[in-house]
């Protein structure tokens, strides 16, 4: 029985969109989007500016509700739950600006991300108890991103790299099943960005990612499915060496450059 019950869980999308759109006025930033995606899955959902990713991220996460369509999450129906609860369920993400507090070290920084999973709030409510086991888990993020000898740091002395990996280890903490990833790479140096890739690439099986990403060598190689938007629709997925050779992809973002490999 319990082989069967883990089958079943196991072919439970983490993430089902059906019909989903975003109206801002008579804008249509989102358009009909289905989108289905398995546990353990590296997808990258991409497009060029204004294609309505960041919009389909904000209503996955529940930053905003969908003005149609249904979002399902493990299973569950949370096209209106609140995006406290998503994460309070297993969801996490990172944004575009690395939302972190600039005055407190990095151990603090990821701290405060476990806390306001944990508890709601972001203000350290101090409790030994408490503090061990969550102190204990900060320096395990921040180790695991590479941030390790830079626990005592204060957030306004690291590098743009490392703010995205800490952003990262904010995220990772609380050991989410499905990770969401907005423009990891934006801004990034050469070296920064070999950083950010093998540290996706080392991300542990179970955690799914999705990601968000104009940096093309990033996203095809740390995703194994991808999904292509335009104007808020879907309009290609594939694999990565579908979408470099898909010629719809290649006229609206992609560029000779991957098409012609």
């Amino acid at each position: 029985m319990a082989v069967a019950a883990q089958t079943v869980e196991s072919a439970v999308p983490v993430l089902r969109l059906r019909g989903v759109g975003r109206r801002f006025g008579g804008l249509r930033a989102v358009d009909s989007v289905d989108l289905e995606i398995r546990a353990g899955e590296r997808r990258a959902i991409l497009g060029p500016n204004g294609a309505g990713k960041t919009t389909l991220f904000n209503v996955i996460a529940g930053e905003f509700p969908p003005t149609s369509g249904t979002i399902e999450l493990f299973g569950n129906d949370v096209t209106e739950t609140p995006a406290r609860l998503r994460a309070r369920m297993g969801m996490a993400r990172t944004y575009q600006q690395s939302r972190v507090f600039v005055g407190l070290s990095v151990e603090d920084n990821i701290y405060l991300a476990l806390l306001g999973v944990r508890t709601g709030h972001v203000f350290p409510l101090r409790s030994a108890k408490r503090d061990a086991p969550l102190r204990a888990k900060a320096r395990e993020a921040a180790d695991e991103v590479g941030l390790g000898q830079r626990l005592d740091a204060m957030v306004g002395e690291l590098s743009h790299g490392e703010r995205r990996q800490l952003a990262i280890g904010m995220a990772r903490a609380a050991e989410p099943r499905l990770m969401m990833l907005d423009e990891p790479a934006a801004g990034l140096s050469r070296a920064e960005r070999q950083t950010l890739t093998e540290l996706l690439l080392a991300m542990p099986a179970e955690v799914t990612l999705l990601l968000i990403e104009h940096d093309m060598d990033v996203a095809l190689r740390v995703a194994q499915w991808v999904t292509m938007m335009h104007e808020g629709r879907v309009v290609a997925e594939g694999t990565p060496a579908q979408i470099r050779a898909n010629e719809t992809v290649h006229e609206l973002y992609l560029g000779s450059r991957y098409y012609d490999e």
